[in-house]
């Protein structure tokens, strides 16, 4: 499943910031830069606080309750305090940006990142905003396969999920 190009975006770049682990600067401003959050220049002052929004950003993802994932969403789309509005610069087609191009590196992080994830559970009623279920792994992900039915992060942790599970099969055998 493919969201819209922006909120894909927001909702990728909150996966990654509860996944990111680097604390330097640089390895911070590149990760927003790939996501395309403009201007990402970072002071130590910014850190703190992307990294405190990637905490209250962590519950959202692999919550079963959908109630509560979209209250969630909503106290961050609250905190966010974005004003939507159409664009069409740069000779785009009109796109929805949630934030002025002005405003801080923080408030264009949480208004891109609560309004993808806002997106991303009504396009797919929240059930593709996931958790790895391999014991022992906390990485999220924002599931954009066809079927809508992933459940690890990466082959590598489906692999050694299998792999136990095999194992403990056999051993009580």
């Amino acid at each position: 499943m493919q969201f819209n190009a922006y909120g894909g975006h927001g909702a990728a770049l909150a996966a990654a910031l509860v996944n990111f682990r680097d604390h330097r600067l640089e390895a911070l401003e590149e990760l927003l830069a790939a996501y395309e959050i403009i201007r990402p220049k970072l002071v130590a002052a910014h850190v703190d606080g992307l990294y405190a929004w990637a905490e209250r950003i962590r519950p959202i993802f692999g919550e079963q309750d959908r109630d509560r994932q979209i209250a969630l969403i909503n106290d961050l789309l609250a905190a966010a305090a974005s004003r939507p509005y159409v664009s069409t610069h740069d000779g785009l087609p009109p796109h929805l940006h949630y934030v002025s191009d002005d405003a801080d590196l923080g408030s264009r992080v949480r208004a891109v990142t609560a309004s993808g994830l806002a997106m991303a559970a009504t396009f797919s009623d929240g059930s593709r905003l996931g958790r790895c279920e391999r014991p022992g792994c906390a990485v999220v992900f924002v599931d954009t396969s066809r079927n809508g039915r992933r459940r690890f992060c990466s082959p590598q942790c489906a692999n050694r999920f299998n792999v136990a599970a095999h194992r403990a099969r056999h051993n009580h055998r």
